[in-house]
Parts: structure tokens; C-alpha cells; sequence
């Protein structure tokens, strides 16, 4: 008979180790707890029937660019990557009466035009080489922390920026305020200060795959991930039942493996009895980062942004200049809010029309808060969304406003609201949640969420290489 695996949690990570075990021979069930298989790839009518809102991530540029998603071909199970018309906008203050606005399009060349000639140099001379050896370099990126490179050069040579604070690397190789808003936006996706050490590498990475893979929405909604995926999973003869809350390892009955889609937190409540002491000490003393408060509109039309380049990107950064969005980066971590932060927005209807009824249109914006913070960021986050598209809040049919305890109590792995699985420190982005990476300390118990590497966003690498450590395992 063929050895049974048990996944817990049907996040993008559970499910793509479930259907890597699957693929091995396994026999695999996967639990989940809520009644729709996802986290935080799920779609559901947030505001008025007809429009279908992502209750997490809507554009997943590493989820296009993802090894794991395509050895797994989940375009054969339903999955369309929906290109916009541009990647990313970053309005910008001032301009003519339509406003301004600098744009990463997918060319490379393209998008340096529009920062001028000295800028535009340096920045062919630093994103193009990522651009042009992205299909070797991009499994590196996404690889355990600890592993032999294949190309080390071109690694190497990515370090060399990505190391660097995101404000040390913007200010030194550009001169220009365009330019360095656009890095300083792509940076803000770490959820780190810009000063911190390797707030650098998001910027670069995501910049990379703007240019080679684009920032691509999923037709349908992000729910078309997770379906796939559960779709991938039976077609190798795997289970998944929903509305199963695991609370011990008991529970599961027998099984070779055990992978877990939680958190260090959740893995303590339904396994802390089967855990080292010291295993479970350094579990306890992992630290969670910022949270993020998140705003869903239904709208009576597109967003009416004054520079026109907005009007067709897929993600529009609303933070304005380089000072202004570390500022609103800082703040978390002091436990505050700035008055204008830093605005992470995405128009997925801008691309894919089955997002809402015939000449309407969704969209949805969130900024960094601190972890478990109780305030309302809503009247914040749509000024900033006005400052750059007058006439915004005229557009607005209705509104859902989720907070750090909403996050978490819809789904338990966002802890205080915390997105990317815990704390973007340096150590923690290298060794999470432990030195152990996937494996714990008990034998064939398994982690594969967000909080081990290579951290958040919808790609399924932790879970890839949480599955690989497992079949290792088995052989032994």
C-alpha cells in the first residue's frame, strides 16, 4: 500500500506539497479548517453580489514565476494568467492637469524611457542583467536559503544590490526622484523599514519579474489558484476536505508524513506535546511583523486616476516620493501609522472583466500597520487613492474594511495581521522559523507555510521544497 501523507492547511503552500507528495506515489489528504480551500488565495462577493474580490493577493508576479507552478502545469487544470495593460504605476505629485506618473512596463527599455537619460542608464544597467538571466536566477531566488548554487556568479552578483538597504541602493544609483519611487515602491513589498539590510532584494526581484514574467492577475479571481492546485492534487488521487479543524496530531491518525501550512504559533496549538523543549522554545520566540489593514471597493466605474498611464496598470503604488514611502515603512514598526501611507492598490478589473458586472469595476488597496493594530486606516487609504485620482470616492458603490483581528480571524496563519508569515528580518528571512528550516524536531512532521523560506506571496515554493525535505526524508 502506498504510505500516507496528511497535509494541514490548504493554502497555496499545503496544497502544492500535497500535490508534490501525490505526484511521489503518496496516498495524501489535505484538512482544512475553513469551508473554501485557499488561505489567503480566495475569492468571494466581499461588498455587492456580482463582484468578486480577492480576500488576499490579486496580481502574483512570483506566482507566474514560480518552478513549483509550472512542473506542475496548472494551466491544464484552469489556471489563465490575465496580463494588464502595464505591471505597475507609481503616481507622483505635480505634472500637467492629467497628472504624472512612472511606469514599469514590461519592457525594460520602455520603462527606462520614462526616467530619463542618466536614470534610465543605470537602470538598464541594473535590472537588465536580472531581465535577461531570470529563468536561471529565478530558482535560485526562490530556493532554500542553504543550497549549492548552480549559476553562482549570477547570484553573486544580485547580492551585491540586494543586500544593501533599499534607500542606500535608490539614492546611490539614482538621481532622480521617478526612479527612486518606483524602487522604493517595488521595496515597500517587503514590509521592512527601507533602511534595514536587504530591503533591496524585494525591489530587485520584483522588478526582475515585472520585466520577464509581467505582474499577472488570475482570471476569475485568486480562488482560480487554489482550485487548480486542488484539481492537480485529485488528478494524482489526493483528497481534500474542508470544515476540519485539526487540533491535535492525534486526530490525523497514522501517517509517514506530516506537512503543516502553519504558522510557528499554529504548529505549537496542535503539536507543542510531540515538540523538543528547545525546538519548541525557538518556535515561541518567533517574531511576527506588521500587519496590514486592507479596503475592497465595488465601483461604478474605473478609478478616475489623472495621470492616464494608471488607468491600465494592473498595481499602482500610491505613496508618492522615496522619503514619503519610508516614512510610512518606519512607522509600524514604532507603532504608529503615517497620515498618508504607503498604498499598495490593484485593479484587477482593469484586465479581467468577469470581476464584476458589465461596466463596473473592483479594486482594492492595503497599507502596513502595526502587528494587531485596532485603529481604521480606511479614510486614510482612500485620501491617498483621492490625492492621485480626484473624484475617487464618487466611484465608490460600496466598501469592506478588514483590519489586523479580521485578518487573523478569518484566517489563522495572518497573525496580528501579519501577511509574509512573520518578521522580514535578516535572520528571519534566512532561518525561518528555525535553523531547521521545513523540518521540526519531531520525525516526519513537516512546516510549509509563509514562515519558512522563501517567505510570502502566492508561489508554493515553501510547500515545493517542504515536500521535497519530506520525500528525502522517507528514503532515509
Amino acid at each position: 500500500m502506498a504510505k500516507r501523507a496528511v497535509v494541514v492547511g490548504s493554502g497555496p503552500n499545503g496544497l502544492t506539497a500535497a500535490c508534490v507528495l501525490a505526484r511521489a506515489g503518496l496516498q495524501v489528504e489535505v484538512f482544512e479548517a475553513e469551508e473554501t480551500i485557499g488561505g489567503g488565495a480566495r475569492t468571494a462577493e466581499l461588498t455587492l453580489p456580482g463582484f468578486h474580490h480577492d480576500v488576499g493577493a490579486s496580481a502574483f508576479p512570483m506566482g507566474a514565476a514560480s518552478p513549483a507552478f509550472r512542473s506542475l502545469g496548472l494551466e491544464r487544470f484552469g489556471l489563465r494568467w490575465v496580463q494588464p495593460g502595464s505591471p505597475l504605476a507609481h503616481p507622483l505629485d505635480g505634472g500637467s492637469e492629467q497628472g504624472t506618473a512612472v511606469m514599469q512596463e514590461r519592457s525594460v527599455e520602455e520603462t527606462a524611457e520614462g526616467l530619463g537619460r542618466e536614470d534610465g542608464a543605470a537602470y538598464r544597467k541594473l535590472v537588465g542583467p536580472l531581465v535577461e538571466h531570470w529563468e536561471e536566477l529565478a530558482p535560485e531566488l526562490l530556493g532554500p536559503p542553504v543550497h549549492i548554487p548552480r549559476h553562482p556568479l549570477l547570484l553573486a552578483r544580485f547580492g551585491l544590490g540586494a543586500v544593501q538597504p533599499a534607500t542606500v541602493l535608490a539614492k546611490t544609483v539614482f538621481k532622480g526622484e521617478r526612479a527612486r519611487a518606483l524602487f522604493a515602491g517595488n521595496a515597500a513589498h517587503s514590509v521592512m523599514p527601507l533602511e534595514s539590510p536587504l530591503s533591496a532584494a524585494v525591489a530587485l526581484v520584483l522588478a526582475g519579474a515585472g520585466h520577464a514574467v509581467g505582474w499577472p492577475v488570475a482570471e476569475g479571481g485568486a480562488q482560480a489558484i487554489a482550485d487548480a492546485l486542488a484539481a492537480c492534487l485529485r488528478s494524482f488521487g489526493g483528497t481534500v476536505q474542508t470544515g476540519v479543524r485539526v487540533r491535535s496530531l492525534a486526530e490525523l491518525g497514522p501517517a509517514e508524513t506530516v506537512v503543516c501550512d502553519l504558522t510557528p504559533r499554529g504548529l505549537l496549538a496542535i503539536a507543542e506535546a510531540e515538540l523538543t523543549p528547545s525546538y519548541a522554545a525557538l518556535l515561541r520566540r518567533y517574531k511576527y511583523g506588521p500587519g496590514s489593514f486592507k479596503v475592497d471597493w465595488a465601483l461604478d466605474g474605473p478609478i478616475p486616476w489623472a495621470a492616464p498611464g494608471c488607468r491600465r496598470a494592473g498595481t499602482v503604488h500610491v505613496g508618492g516620493t522615496l522619503d514619503e514611502i519610508a516614512a510610512s515603512e518606519r512607522a509600524p514598526s514604532a507603532g504608529t501609522v503615517e497620515a498618508r501611507p504607503f498604498t499598495l492598490l490593484v485593479q484587477p478589473s482593469v484586465c479581467d472583466p468577469t470581476r464584476a458586472p458589465a461596466g463596473k469595476h473592483t479594486a482594492w488597496a492595503y497599507c502596513h500597520v502595526p502587528n494587531g493594530w485596532a485603529g481604521d486606516a480606511t479614510e486614510r487609504i482612500e485620501a491617498q487613492v483621492e490625492r492621485f485620482a480626484p473624484g475617487f470616492r464618487e466611484c465608490i458603490l460600496a466598501r469592506r474594511a478588514t483590519g489586523t483581528a479580521a485578518f487573523e480571524a478569518e484566517n489563522a496563519n495572518l497573525v496580528g495581521g501579519d501577511l509574509s508569515g512573520g518578521k522580514m528580518t535578516a535572520w528571519q528571512m534566512a532561518m525561518r522559523p528555525t535553523p531547521r528550516l521545513y523540518e521540526t524536531s519531531r520525525a516526519g512532521l513537516f512546516l510549509c507555510s509563509s514562515s519558512t523560506p522563501p517567505g510570502g506571496g502566492v508561489h508554493g515554493m515553501c510547500g515545493f521544497h517542504a515536500a521535497q525535505a519530506a520525500l528525502q526524508a522517507l528514503k532515509t
